[in-house]
């Protein structure tokens, strides 16, 4: 006979512990960075980490990436593009007990973020996402799933735009690709393949660059859509 309400003793099952763990990235002197913490206690004090930690029993996975982030390094939910990554289980990824952890990455223009560390972290900062230095935990393999979550978003969308200021140049537009992607993009292709995508419109503003003053551009509020910029940029 199977269990009822009545009858379940959830103290019969063994229940693991749920972290949240968000890597955020930036465009920073031309450079693809991440924000990583330094941790202050054990497990790996001293190792540097991706901002996370436990979700509260009363709260909603979402939330707990927003309030993380907002107290491990200063970075309020406002100012950021979040999504849900991955989850990451195996058994003996934390010393401490039998943790589970599911992953968000976030994207943020530099401009937007004022970084300070929480009382727990000793230190807060970015670092090249493609070198960083030894990371605690499983959080190297959580930072490599990521980078690849983020080309082939960009690929596939006009997600770019939340690395940019509000209003770019075409110019800064396709350095967030190259540096993303890790590879040259044909100017002429890139500018022509944007034209057809319709995803930006120009502004009433330029950028003085010494020549022939940049038209600035910003993305269209439907920007984001999959379905607007297929296969956009390969």
């Amino acid at each position: 006979m199977g269990e009822t309400a009545a009858t379940y003793d959830a103290s019969h099952y063994e229940r693991p512990s749920v972290t949240v763990d968000v890597v955020i990235f930036t465009i920073l002197h031309r450079e693809l960075k991440v924000l990583l913490v330094k941790r202050k206690h054990w497990p790996f004090e001293g190792m540097w980490a991706i901002p996370g930690g436990f979700v509260e029993i009363h709260e909603g996975l979402p939330e707990a990436a927003y309030r993380e982030l907002e107290e491990e390094a200063g970075v309020s939910g406002e100012d950021v593009y979040l999504e849900q990554l991955y989850t990451f289980g195996d058994p003996g990824r934390d010393p401490r007990t039998r943790v589970i952890t599911v992953a968000y990455f976030a994207l943020v223009a530099a401009d937007r973020l004022n970084l300070r560390a929480a009382s727990d972290a000793a230190d807060v900062g970015w670092f090249s996402a493609y070198s960083p230095p030894p990371l605690a935990f499983d959080h190297a393999e959580i930072l490599e799933y990521a980078i690849t979550r983020l080309r082939y978003k960009l690929e596939y969308t006009a997600v770019g735009f939340q690395l940019l200021p509000e209003r770019f140049t075409l110019r800064q537009l396709q350095e967030v690709y190259e540096i993303v992607l890790s590879k040259k993009l044909d100017k002429g292709n890139f500018r022509s393949k944007l034209r057809k995508s319709g995803v930006v419109e120009p502004t009433d503003g330029y950028l003085e660059t010494g020549g022939r003053p940049a038209c600035l551009y910003h993305f269209r509020d439907d920007a984001v859509a999959e379905v607007k910029t297929r296969r956009l940029f390969p």
